[in-house]
């Protein structure tokens, strides 16, 4: 019983839209042909505005083709420009290029100001020669001489260096120790 009415209104719906499509022409007029779009007719040109717009803005001389910045202040760069600082020639076996700054310096020139205990590992506070701060852990490079941080303690930093001898060409290990400063 329910697909004899669908199909019914099926039917119903398809003679209505067939009624309508055909009531809009009249006995003998037939519909226009659709216009096919032929780019050689020209396009209508737009109408004049109404007002004239005016505006108080004033351009250069050149017109806006003319506007360069090449003769202005570039508003991104910093007003003070650092100027790099270089360690003082010391006596290392790498060259500067590719290094960290903390390793520019000696490892003795560098001060301890405090020590970070932590539940995994401690961590130091060093400042180098030029007053510049680093947080440095256990593994990391220091100094100039191929020096690694092997511990860091509650009282002092241990950087182990490692030195090819120039006359026996052996490799030297030394151990030096940055310890912190008692308070007074």
């Amino acid at each position: 019983m329910t697909r004899r009415n669908s199909t019914g209104l099926f039917l119903i719906a398809a003679m209505a839209s067939l009624v309508l499509a055909c009531g809009g022409c009249k006995k003998g007029e037939e519909a226009p042909p659709p216009a096919p779009a032929d780019a050689s007719k020209p396009h209508p040109q737009a109408k004049p505005p109404v007002q004239a717009q005016t505006s108080s803005a004033q351009l250069p001389a050149g017109g806006l083709h003319s506007l360069g910045f090449s003769g202005r202040k570039d508003p991104f760069k910093p007003f003070l420009q650092a100027k790099a600082q270089r360690p003082a020639a010391t006596s290392g076996s790498i060259s500067s290029a590719g290094l960290l700054p903390i390793q520019g310096y000696n490892v003795g020139q560098f001060r301890v100001t405090g020590i970070i205990a932590g539940f995994k590992e401690n961590k130091a506070l060093i400042v180098d020669p030029a007053g510049k701060g680093y947080v440095v852990k256990a593994g990391m490079k220091i100094g100039n001489s191929n020096g690694v941080i092997s511990k860091v303690t509650p009282s002092y930093l241990e950087v182990i260096e490692r030195s090819r001898d120039d006359v026996t060409g052996k490799m030297i290990r030394r151990t030096v120790k940055l310890t912190l400063p008692k308070k007074n």
